[in-house]
């Protein structure tokens, strides 16, 4: 999909899980789109090594590698100081990427199941948000992008913790949109769509799966465009999409007004 790569001219961009699959891909458009300086994060060391090497050697100092697990929440707030450092305070996207499957059914899911799904793919989310909103704040400008999963709108058996967690930060991602909106920070989720990715874990692709590039060109797109919910493929603009985007949009935005001067009780007339 073609974008107006000139948004991202000049901007800095952090992406978790960055050196794999989509968050590679995205780390690579945004370099291509003109991006003064991105960080990819991700917690082997090694992978970050070899790819920072690889995009120095195209990119140079634009590009940086940053290691951090996003489950651990000192982590991420180094991540986010460090991003911060490198940038030289300017700090325009965050797209929290990062996570993982989590093929279980509810029976065989432990309580310790359960804490590792949502420690990285909620939580990893909640703790870039929590460190990085002070800084966009001050500076009166943002963009954060959350990737969800077309899960969220169809939660699948046998992937019960995938679709609770992907769930919970859709909700979570939306109601912050809303909350966020006058500071002039635009929050979204965005669904990768099918994608042929190591998520697959070894077993046969689906053919109908696109590229990593061609959903980060999506994602992308949408962050362009600050969609609400960003859809990664047609699937997903088919199952996940709400008529109603536009008016429920206003009336989110509005609540957020009300409830911040105290009118806790107000609800919005849709």
């Amino acid at each position: 999909m073609d974008y107006n790569r000139d948004y991202f001219k000049g901007k800095t961009a952090v992406v978790t899980g960055g050196t794999s699959g989509i968050g590679l891909a995205l780390v690579e458009e945004l370099l291509e789109s003109n991006a003064a300086k991105v960080v990819m994060a991700a917690r082997s060391t090694d992978k970050l090594k070899e790819h920072e090497k690889r995009l120095q050697e195209q990119y140079g100092s634009r590009v940086k590698g940053i290691q951090c697990d996003v489950s651990v929440e000192k982590d991420v707030q180094n991540l986010i100081a460090e991003s911060a450092a490198f940038f030289g305070g300017q700090f325009d996207l965050l797209i929290n990427n990062a996570g993982a499957g989590f093929t279980l059914g509810f029976q065989d899911a432990t309580n310790e199941h359960w804490k590792a799904a949502f420690d990285l793919n909620f939580y990893g989310a909640v703790y870039g948000m929590r460190a990085v909103l002070p800084i966009m704040i001050k500076q009166g400008s943002g963009q954060i992008i959350n990737i969800i999963s077309g899960i969220a709108f169809i939660p699948m058996p046998a992937q019960t913790l995938y679709s609770a967690t992907k769930a919970a930060l859709n909700a979570l991602t939306l109601a912050m949109r809303a909350e966020y909106w006058d500071e002039n920070i635009k929050i979204s989720s965005a669904t990768p769509g099918t994608v042929a990715t190591a998520i697959w874990g070894g077993g046969e692709i689906p053919d109908i799966a696109q590229t990593p590039q061609q959903s980060a060109s999506r994602i992308l797109n949408g962050a362009v465009n600050n969609e609400r919910n960003i859809f990664g493929d047609d699937t997903d603009v088919k199952y996940g999409h709400n008529p109603h985007e536009a008016i429920l949009e206003e009336a989110l935005v509005l609540t957020a007004r009300e409830r911040r001067k105290g009118n806790w009780n107000f609800l919005p007339p849709l």
